[in-house]
């Protein structure tokens, strides 16, 4: 499958591969796994999307600000394969942190925004684990964070 045809075909935009702002790289390949460091929730506008789950916002702001981690995520990928997405076998695996009140249940729910924006443009190669976690802050306030593995061919 082509994954830079099927980025096109949905007319998805990527945002800009943002560097680290701390002590971290962004990417790191280990053997055949590609790690990448955790993504905030950021607008197309390039703002934060901030505040609690449960709260500030609702579940589906939520889905939509961990769909923005996604894309962002597949941004760092692309950077780290020097714009080759054909170097990618698979996504292995998605941890999303959800900034969310203490009675909050549905942080699955939320982290189904980056799931699904992995698997509609890699398809099954898309297919991961995952692991929806929350927290009751994230950096600059924001209300999700993902980080992600992939599989290298």
């Amino acid at each position: 499958m082509d994954f830079d045809k099927k980025i096109l075909e949905l007319n998805i935009k990527l945002p800009d591969a943002k560097a680290p702002v701390g002590s971290y790289v962004a990417t790191k390949v280990v053997g055949k796994l590609l790690f990448i460091s955790g993504q905030i929730s950021i607008n197309e506008k390039g703002e934060l999307i901030k505040g609690k789950i449960g709260k500030d916002l609702s579940t589906e702001d939520g889905y939509n600000a961990a769909k923005r981690c996604g894309l962002s995520i597949i941004s760092q990928v692309k950077n780290a394969c020097d714009n080759d997405l054909s170097k990618i076998k698979s996504c292995a695996k998605l941890t999303g942190f959800v900034n969310s009140t203490d009675n909050f249940i549905e942080q699955p729910k939320v982290i189904n925004g980056a799931s699904d924006i992995i698997t509609s443009i890699f398809g099954d190669a898309g297919m991961h684990t995952r692991a929806a976690v929350s927290t009751n802050s994230l950096p600059l306030g924001v209300s999700v964070e993902v980080d992600a593995i992939f599989e290298l061919n």
